[in-house]
């Protein structure tokens, strides 16, 4: 890892959501930024040198290639030293069976403290400077390998106020009677509440909620982070219909339902700013040291403006693996952000599995550290 790049990286981030980054600006960090890392990491360099893409040779980070999501399950993609590996990070999933989890190794959680802090204040807090922070995810000191729950325990660290807690058990789920007295408490008190959770966790609240007749009417001002997709334990909702169930159960209006996107190989996430721009016309928006483009998952040529395609990542806060990250996320872009659509479906996008068919190829068997 460069530490002249890590140093001007954490003062950008440092200047907050709010501070625009010129597309010049973001090219020669990003042209940085890949040397490093090609310059660090083994296999990531084979790759790319199969491409005929080398520092020197690449005139825009667009022309950067991107490694698939998959890599993170397959390959160990550290841009660095990986005995200095501070955290690794998985995907979420059972961690029995075939079925194999990404890992993200991290070098700097710094890096990760830095870019999500100022990120969720802009989207989740633009007009508090602490707040109750009520949390269905699983506290990190239980769950240290979730990049979630890392990030809400830093969030309530930074902005929790007294109250703040985690409701969630890492195998049962939702810890009900605890959140419910929770709850009750923060009506009573009449301060302002954030509720963050998964969808998966808050479809598994509301069927219980449901079936013991529980409303709350939380606090004016209160609001909901919702990550993740809407597939419940015995049920799936629709995005509208999960934020209806929502509203009328704890009282918070579903224009006050913000929802965060983002994945354990990017240590940035994406909002929408529906408590900065009104919820009319939801999509989600990326810092300035992130870019996003839709690509053709067959070609990964970048689609028409407003057409359907897969989601590809540049994320700066990722300079300790790979920044140039493809998903298999379908979206389409929409005014300064982007609308995510859902998982494609099926097999794996024709233009990912080349990818990782390349990456696989240049491996013989190295670590990611050079």
């Amino acid at each position: 890892m460069d530490p002249t790049v890590r140093d001007e990286l954490l003062q950008l981030f440092a200047a907050g959501v709010e501070s625009p980054l010129p597309d010049a600006a973001f090219d020669a960090l990003a042209l940085r930024a890949f040397r490093s890392q090609f310059e660090s990491n083994a296999i990531y360099r084979g790759f790319c040198e199969s491409r005929g893409a080398a520092p020197g040779g690449v005139r825009g980070w667009e022309e950067v290639p991107p490694v698939p999501t998959r890599a993170f399950k397959e390959l160990r993609l550290v841009s660095g030293n990986p005995d200095r590996v501070e955290r690794v990070f998985r995907t979420s999933g059972t961690t029995r069976g075939s079925a194999r989890r990404g890992e993200h190794h991290v070098l700097d959680l710094a890096l990760y403290d830095a870019s999500s802090l100022p990120n969720l204040r802009t989207h989740l807090l633009p007009d508090e400077e602490r707040i109750r922070i009520l949390a269905l995810v699983p506290d990190p000191k239980r769950l240290p390998d979730s990049s979630l729950s890392y990030m809400v325990g830093r969030a309530v660290q930074a902005y929790g106020a007294e109250g703040s807690g985690f409701f969630a058990d890492p195998v049962e789920g939702v810890e009900v009677g605890a959140f419910r007295a929770a709850l009750d408490r923060a009506e009573d008190d009449g301060a302002p509440v954030l509720v963050i959770g998964t969808a998966f966790a808050f479809v598994h609240w509301l069927e219980r909620a449901s079936v013991e007749r529980v409303r709350h009417r939380l606090p004016g001002g209160s609001r909901i982070m919702e990550t993740g997709g809407f597939k419940g334990r015995s049920r799936a909702l629709s995005r509208d219909s999960l934020y209806g169930e929502l509203e009328s159960a704890l009282g918070i209006p579903s224009s006050r339902i913000v929802n965060e996107y983002g994945m354990t190989e990017l240590l940035s996430q994406f909002y929408e700013p529906v408590l900065i721009d009104g919820a009319e016309d939801r999509r989600h928006r990326s810092p300035p040291w992130v870019r996003t483009r839709v690509l053709d998952p067959v070609s990964l040529e970048p689609v028409a403006h407003g057409s359907e395609g897969i989601l590809c990542h540049f994320d700066l806060a990722n300079l300790g693996s790979i920044c140039h990250v493809l998903t298999e996320d379908r979206g389409v872009e929409h005014r300064d952000g982007f609308r995510v659509i859902g998982r494609s479906p099926g097999a794996e996008p024709r233009g990912c599995s080349l990818a990782m068919e390349g990456l696989l190829a240049g491996d013989g068997g190295r670590e990611g550290g050079g």
